[in-house]
């Protein structure tokens, strides 16, 4: 019967390091499974800042472009809207124009809206001030040269004319 009591305490003390083992082995397992999970979790926020900053470093090309670009719309447009005895000269002019324009928009420019808005100094630049009771407060009566945004960004401020 000895022998059973020692087979017993062996098999007792066995299951108690077998226990032991699997919860170091549960614990180990958990650390592992936790630094996965953070390491995953730091990746997908590193491939949505990559995204962030290249879809902005396009968003500050595009813009930087197209404002070089703007120059050669005003005089394309001054150019459409000169008087010529040549009809065929002044139509081809104003295709181009209305090409170039069309080509500028496709990147997303948007003309910013002035004439009989209220001035904004996030998208108007005022060159002079008028005073006519006509007109409301800080009512844009004339423009300039025209202003263009991408998004949100301004690409060039409009040049105008504030009343009141």
């Amino acid at each position: 019967m000895d022998k059973e009591k020692e087979e017993v305490v062996n098999n007792d003390e066995n299951i108690e390091t077998v226990n032991q083992e699997i919860q170091k082995d549960n614990n180990e397992y958990e650390e592992l499974n936790d630094r996965y999970k953070r390491l995953f979790a730091e990746f997908e926020n590193y491939k949505k800042r990559s995204q962030k900053e290249k879809e902005s470093i396009y968003g500050m090309i595009t813009g930087d472009v197209v404002s070089s670009m703007l120059p050669v719309m005003d005089n394309l447009e001054k150019a459409a809207e000169a008087k010529s005895n040549d009809t065929q000269y002044q139509d081809g002019v104003k295709l181009v124009a209305r090409q170039f324009q069309e080509a500028l928009k496709s990147l997303g420019l948007e003309e910013i809206e002035t004439i009989g808005q209220r001035f904004d100094p996030e998208f108007h630049e005022a060159v002079s001030h008028i005073e006519d009771e006509t007109k409301g407060e800080q009512e844009i009566v004339q423009e300039y040269r025209k202003g263009y945004k991408i998004g949100n960004k301004v690409v060039r401020h409009s040049m105008v004319i504030v009343a009141n």
